[in-house]
């Protein structure tokens, strides 16, 4: 387990373990000063220092991140943060010499100050954020859970201090770097003759990443997501703070790895048989490199570790149980993170991951890695790696044999394929559209491509040409494509072979996740159809697929909509998957979408009704099937303009409840959030084409697993949702609207939970 790892679960066994700490308030009103040299003055994002509560609240003096060469009290999602900068002074400091800014929060006003000096001030539009005694300060990036890695500040800092309260002009001008004087610190560092150490004593240890230098001189920080991060002793509590992996295990580790399971068992809100994230940050959470290999599907993951973006690593042998295993790819050899891409099984028998290695500045770019180990527990990142290198952060600008430029992606690498002896890959365009097309308003760089790449080895690689042309009656200008998969579509949900048509799943980051069917001739895909699996928002978001050895495509993606940071801060977990899906070209040339058949080995206790009729506008409560993880099959035969199906999640006073109807005279598949919770998650009406043939019944699967509510119809269309109900909100009631319907049959199942915990 690495030290930051030890650390967070040190903080995690303090809390559940009731760890005994002297009472404390929070911190409300506050001043943070610093003593900072820049190292240079268009750096963006980074912060001289932080105060960060855990999971995303964060105050800061922050560097440039709205403005160049600004100075601003950094904020979650900007929340206490001025977004009017332009007035304010830019930075003139010197290299080599430093400057002093305090930041004084009281109540909701705000003051920033410059060697002394009202540098800005304002009314927060929101309250103060008050911080826990277990609050870590951070020096270099913003905050724990996030930021690029180049967003971290670069620089020495010579003093750092923590007021317990709002100091006025006067005090904090008499501030001087390295002396005492004034009133008490709630924390301060005094980096001097190269001493990390908190002088308080509130804070007890500390733990450097990356380019950090204790010095005589100050704490220097190379930038490249160097960072200093102090945690202090009430997040340290006890004799696991001091446990690293491959020693002794204390026992309040176990008995907390217990309490935790327990505590998450129990979690309302957590899937049992969707994909969950067993780490608390799943955001962002991308599934990424599916393949099939030794008889197993294996599946990695994006996820933030407290420290960098990592890829997590999963397997399983039927899609419905996984096993965990150790981090596929972290922070190394040139990478200060891992963001989305692919994988590849090649004619050797080795598979690689294709990824976007992130680093300092512009970004390193495209990387690869192999392994050949039985579990693939192992990888080995390729020694030329990037294999396409960034000249801009997600872009690069080249030139062509003619001497013209040329900007093409390099960013969110798909999977590689392997066609007459040569390798391809795809990268996404948004970071392109965002400055050729939207900031210079370049049409030919506007709405979704992707960009296609060619190796004769897998160790040089060259940019050929964008891949596709999207046309503006399928998607609009604004929309990007990130994340692609490309893969040949099998005929049969079942398998066997493929047939002459491709498929390009990918998403949009407005519009979420959506795809192309067509031909691939040559070394262009000519799209023929395009559909989309969201429809209100992008809540369906990156998609990952693979062909399995019976020659099944499946693939899954992010439910993006996660609770609101004081709900996934109190039950310690955020991230889910959306069912494994089987795509195939049915009979008629559409896209066939059905959940894997591997998710019925989970069914029990089935209970079944019909045929019957539901009459116009009246409720039919099925009172023998309740629950909050379920999976019913219907087969209705809507009424001429009726709107036909089940809700689910239903309380007893019908407060609350979820609607999953077809819409007769809309010809749609809707699912109906507007009355899913009392409390919090969105309040929409998705609603997915879906034209049902003059003698075709409505063939309804609709999966509940806590907090999701999935649907399918007829094998060619379906809607995710995420729900947070707060009552008893286990009812199932079969409806019909505007005219009468009948039900064929339908049955229902407790379905058994397959995550560990």
């Amino acid at each position: 387990m690495p030290a930051s790892a030890s650390l967070l679960l040190a903080c995690l066994l303090c809390v559940l373990l009731g760890a005994k700490v002297a009472a404390e308030e929070p911190l409300h009103d506050k001043t943070l000063v610093v003593w900072a040299s820049p190292a240079s003055l268009d750096q963006r994002g980074g912060s001289a220092l932080t105060l960060d509560g855990w999971h995303g609240r964060f105050d800061g003096i922050v560097f440039g991140e709205i403005a160049p060469r600004r100075w601003m009290a950094g904020s979650t999602g900007f929340l206490r943060t001025s977004r009017e900068q332009d007035s304010w002074p830019v930075e003139t400091v010197a290299p080599g010499e430093v400057v002093q800014i305090a930041v004084a929060y009281r109540g909701q006003e705000v003051a920033i100050y410059r060697n002394g000096e009202v540098y800005a001030s304002y009314t927060m539009a929101n309250p103060a954020q008050p911080f826990e005694p277990n609050s870590v300060v951070m020096f270099g990036k913003r905050h724990l859970d996030g930021g690029l890695p180049h967003e971290s500040f670069t620089g020495t800092i010579r003093d750092a201090r923590v007021y317990a309260s709002a100091l006025d002009q006067a005090t904090i001008a008499s501030l001087k770097p390295n002396e005492a004087g004034g009133p008490e610190p709630w924390a301060w560092w005094s980096f001097t003759d190269g001493r990390t150490q908190e002088q308080t004593g509130r804070y007890a240890e500390v733990r450097l990443y990356g380019d950090v230098r204790p010095e005589p001189d100050g704490l220097i920080l190379g930038g490249n997501g160097a960072t200093l991060i102090a945690y202090p002793h009430v997040a340290l509590a006890g004799p696991a703070s001091t446990w690293a992996d491959g020693e002794p295990v204390p026992r309040p580790v176990i008995e907390g790895a217990r309490t935790l399971r327990g505590h998450l068992l129990a979690d309302r809100y957590r899937p049992g048989y969707h994909f969950v994230m067993p780490e608390d940050n799943g955001v962002p959470g991308d599934p990424n490199g599916a393949l099939f290999w030794n008889g197993r599907y294996h599946l990695m993951y994006l996820f933030h570790d407290g420290r960098a973006f990592v890829w997590g690593h999963a397997s399983s042998k039927d899609l419905v149980h996984w096993r965990y295993h150790p981090t596929a790819l972290g922070p190394g050899e040139g990478d200060t993170g891992i963001f989305s891409g692919g994988a590849f099984v090649d004619g050797d028998g080795v598979a690689w991951l294709s990824y976007w290695g992130l680093a300092e500045g512009p970004g390193q770019g495209i990387c690869l890695a192999s392994s050949t180990d039985e579990h693939l527990d192992r990888w080995t990142k390729s020694p030329g790696n990037p294999v396409i290198r960034s000249t801009h952060w997600g872009y690069t600008v080249a030139t062509d044999g003619e001497g013209r430029e040329t900007v093409y992606g390099s960013a969110d690498p798909s999977n590689i394929w392997e066609r007459d002896g040569r390798y391809y890959l795809l990268t996404g365009n948004l970071l392109v559209l965002n400055r050729y097309g939207t900031e210079l308003g370049q049409v030919e760089h506007q709405g979704d491509t992707a960009y296609l790449c060619v190796s004769d080895d897998l160790k040089t690689w060259r940019y050929l040409h964008p891949f596709y042309e999207s046309r503006r009656e399928w998607t609009h200008p604004g929309e990007d494509n990130m994340c692609p998969v490309f893969l040949p579509l099998p005929a049969s949900p079942d398998g066997g072979p493929c047939g002459s048509k491709h498929l390009l799943l990918f998403i949009s980051h407005c519009d979420g996740c959506q795809y192309y069917t067509g031909r691939y001739e040559g070394d262009r895909f000519l799209p023929e159809q395009h559909g989309r699996m969201t429809w209100i928002d992008n809540q369906f978001f990156a998609p990952e697929a693979l062909l399995d050895d019976r020659g099944r495509l499946i693939m899954w993606a992010w439910l993006l909509d996660n609770p609101p940071q004081s709900v996934t801060d109190a039950q310690g977990w955020q991230g889910a998957y959306g069912l494994p899906r089987v795509l195939w070209l049915d009979e008629q040339g559409r896209l066939g979408i059905r959940p894997a058949p591997e998710l019925q080995m989970l069914r029990q206790q089935e209970r079944s009704l019909g045929p019957l009729g539901l009459e116009a506008d009246a409720d039919r409560p099925w009172a023998e099937v309740q629950g909050d993880q379920l999976e019913l099959e219907l087969m209705l035969e809507p009424g001429e303009g009726a709107q036909c199906g089940v809700s689910v999640c239903c309380s007893s006073d019908g407060q609350e409840q979820t609607l999953v109807y077809y819409d007769a005279a809309e010809r749609k598949l809707k699912v109906d959030t507007t009355r899913s919770s009392l409390g919090f998650g969105k309040r929409v009406v998705e609603a997915a084409p879906l034209e049902l043939a003059p003698d075709e019944a409505l063939a309804l699967r609709v999966f509940v697993d806590k907090s999701v509510v999935e649907v399918y119809a007829n094998d060619r269309q379906a809607i995710s949702r995420r729900v947070y109900p707060t009552l008893d909100s286990t009812g199932v009631v079969l409806f019909s609207r505007g005219a009468s319907s009948t039900v064929t049959f339908a049955r229902a199942w407790e379905m058994m939970p397959s995550n560990p915990f």
